[in-house]
This record gives C-alpha cells, structure tokens and sequence, in this order.
C-alpha cells in the first residue's frame, strides 16, 4: 500500500520544482534524501522535507520499514499564481506573476527486500 505526502502552495514554480523531482523518482527514499541534502537549490529543500514526511508516514502510520522504501511517484502540479505589481518608472506600474505549485510524493516498500 503505497503511502502519500502533500505540500500545497509552495511558493516555488513548478518548472523549478519538476528539475529536482525528476532527479529522484525512482530512487530509495534514503538514495533520494542524502542526494538532496547537498542540493544548494530551494527547489531540493522543500523535496527533502516533503520525501522525509512521507517516509515519516509509511514508518509510523503503515509500520513499513523505512531501509526498504522507495519513491514511486512525485508529482508537481501548477498551483495558484498571484498576479503582482511593482512601481516602474515615469509614475507607471509594471505587473509580475509570483507562482505556486502542490506537490505530492508517494513511498511505497520495493519488492526486493
């Protein structure tokens, strides 16, 4: 039964937040987690703490062991994007979108242990 964790309206892009997910699907949970660890982007730092809360999950709400976990999906979806404004020269404004994305991680035990 696989296990699931959400982090909702986070306020990195999605384009930014699918470099980092495709580098760990895949991957065991302990592979992934030491391998975003010396990530210097934001992008990797809310991955770990998404990752390490669903291996969290599977360890204490499903007794899975944490040594045999592996990601089986990470998904990055588009979230709300608010529409800002910034003060631009001769009394104009400029208009900038700040993005969001809902990320969604889910572990489940591989076969081989």
């Amino acid at each position: 039964m696989a296990v699931r964790a959400y982090n909702k309206s986070v306020g990195i892009s999605a384009f930014k937040l699918r470099k980092v997910a495709d580098l760990i699907r895949g991957r065991a949970v302990d592979d992934a987690l030491n391998t975003l660890r010396f990530m210097i982007s934001p992008s990797a730092t809310v991955m770990f703490k998404t990752i390490a809360s669903a291996a969290a999950n599977a360890e204490n709400n499903e007794l899975m062991d944490r040594g045999s976990l592996k990601i089986v999906t990470v998904t990055v979806d588009q979230g709300t994007t608010l529409r800002r404004f910034r003060p631009r020269a001769r009394g104009r404004v400029g208009a900038f979108n700040r993005p969001s994305s809902h990320l969604t991680v889910e572990v489940d035990e591989s076969e081989g242990n």
